[in-house]
């Protein structure tokens, strides 16, 4: 691919070695636009012996307009610049967070068409089940109007006291079922405003999506329980569900589609997982804020993998806390180690 008049290249990353031999053995970490090249876990695998190759697609920090595709393409790039520049006998697909929806995503592909050099191990660390997945769970249903970030039907908010937290059963089932309601009418949307659009010879437009702050969990402890506090990745959620930032908060009509639509995505782990079946290991901390148990559970029984793992370590989303990145290290080179390629 040619690089940009600026003189930036399409792909980038860094590539982290251990000291002394080279390794046999690599892992790849890629996010759908979330800069991965210097991975918290890289510096933790090297030192183990494991080369890790931290890779960013034409997509980082540019997720408005992603494609699938293209991301499938640039992974295979990176995979085999480890395969026959760096010479790596073992690649470790590494689906962290948003990641592992996405190298499911990859993985499916390259089983099933050969177009693609497939891993051979995979290995989910504190993962979602795929960014419509995440977004919809996320979704503020209470939204009126898209064009009105103030906008609230009050008997399905959140944040309105009277309903909780906790919250009855009732609540919390009428809430996830108008989430998924807003996904749809914004998908729906998007459909409209496309064949609106072509009808002027236009392909695209760029809109807001307000108020992603807005799981159950992150004030409701009791939902999907872990050692987590309450709150969310930005902090206090009813403050971060009304500011600028979130997930989706701009979009295309076109990367809605690709990226975020229940409906018409295809950035959803489940229907990848059920064709990756190198041995996996899926792996979650017990105080993640945005990905959760349940999330582990159902990555771990969708992969059609007959030799696959569940394990839990404590920590966060990133595993901050003293010694944890240490112990997620130690268990992916043991994992390794059991299957000959550590």
């Amino acid at each position: 691919m040619p690089r940009a008049g600026a003189g930036g290249r399409p792909c980038q990353g860094v590539w982290h070695t251990p000291e002394g031999a080279a390794p046999r053995v690599a892992m790849i970490a890629t996010h759908y636009e979330v800069d991965f090249s210097e991975h918290y876990l890289a510096e933790f695998m090297a030192e183990r012996g494991v080369g890790f190759l931290g890779w960013n697609t034409r997509y980082r920090g540019a997720g408005p307009f992603f494609s699938l595709d293209e991301a499938r393409t640039d992974i295979g790039v990176g995979i085999r610049w480890l395969r026959e520049e760096a010479g790596i006998d073992t690649v470790v697909l590494l689906g962290n967070s948003g990641g592992a929806s996405l190298m499911s995503a990859y993985q499916s592909e390259a089983a099933a068409t050969g177009t693609l050099p497939a891993g051979d191990l995979f290995v989910s660390l504190n993962a979602h089940r795929g960014r419509p997945d995440v977004l919809t769970t996320w979704l503020d249903p209470s939204v009126t109007d898209e064009a009105d970030p103030l906008s609230v039907d009050t008997s399905i908010d959140m944040f309105e006291s009277s309903h909780g937290p906790p919250y009855p059963a009732a609540f919390v089932s009428a809430y996830r079922d108008a989430q998924v309601i807003r996904n749809g009418r914004i998908t729906n949307w998007c459909r409209d405003e496309l064949d609106r659009l072509g009808q002027s010879g236009a392909t695209d437009r760029v809109f807001c999506v307000p108020r992603a702050w807005a799981d159950l969990r992150f004030a409701d402890l009791t939902i999907d329980p872990s050692q987590r506090l309450a709150g969310c990745y930005a902090g206090d959620p009813r403050r971060a569900n009304y500011g600028a930032f979130g997930l989706a908060s701009t979009c295309t009509c076109l990367s809605w589609l690709e990226m975020w639509s229940l409906d018409a995505s295809s950035c959803r782990a489940e229907p990848h997982l059920e064709n990756v079946t190198v041995p996996t290991l899926v792996v979650q901390s017990d105080a993640d804020q945005g990905c959760f148990p349940s999330d582990a559970t159902a990555i771990f029984e969708a992969v059609a993998a007959k030799d696959k793992s569940l394990s839990w370590l404590p920590g966060d989303h990133y595993l901050r806390g003293e010694g944890e990145r240490d112990a997620a290290a130690d268990l992916v080179a043991d994992w390794l180690t059991t299957r000959g390629a550590a």
